[in-house]
């Protein structure tokens, strides 16, 4: 089978673990089961980015849901700035700025939009932590269905829910990292933790 159809149904069961997380009226049962099924894909689906040696004993390290992490704000305006994020398989990919949240004492990030075919909201950060992975996790990538909700004003952001991008499994994948305005100086000790694979 052609490897595209596996990204297709990666994306495809991404999407539908987000759509179950917003159906979810309970964050703590929905990131339970999205710490569930995200661990399935990694571990067995055909487009993991965990190499094929670690499969078989990989399992993501999720840190316990904390309420206190979970924020439903509006987006504020921000200077308006376009990143153009150079990369060895996709070429360049371009985001504009189209606002900036802010999540009390944890600080502010900006929110960017994906400026290519599909488009899409994309929120990285990175943090202090000392289990973050050093380049930085996502929290909403919408063009690849990792979306928590919100209304046409404002986001869930849940860094609860803060996975490592491809990139952080094998150097085979290449990710945009986040810039100055997605970093943060407090530890984000919820999420996903980075394990290092040998």
């Amino acid at each position: 089978m052609d490897y595209s159809w596996h990204i297709l149904d990666w994306r495809r069961q991404v999407a539908d673990i987000y759509a179950e997380v917003r159906a979810t009226p309970d964050p703590v049962a929905a990131h339970a089961r999205w710490a569930e099924r995200r661990a399935a894909l990694l571990a067995t689906h055909p487009a993991t980015p965990v190499p094929e040696a670690h499969r078989e004993s990989f399992t993501p390290v999720m840190a316990a849901y904390d309420s206190a992490w979970r924020f439903e704000v509006a987006v504020e305006p921000a200077e308006p700035e376009r990143r153009e994020v150079p990369t060895a398989t996709d070429g360049v990919v371009p985001f504009e700025r189209i606002g900036r949240v802010t999540l009390g004492d944890v600080g502010s990030l900006d929110v960017w939009w994906l400026d290519s075919y599909g488009g899409g909201v994309f929120v990285p950060l990175k943090d202090p932590a000392p289990d973050s992975y050093g380049g930085g996790r996502y929290l909403l990538d919408t063009v690849k269905g990792a979306d928590l909700g919100g209304g046409t004003d404002g986001l869930v952001i849940d860094l609860n829910f803060t996975f490592q991008p491809s990139c952080a499994y094998s150097s085979d994948w290449v990710c945009p990292l986040p810039g100055p305005g997605n970093r943060l100086d407090v530890p984000v000790e919820v999420g996903e933790r980075y394990v290092a694979l040998d």
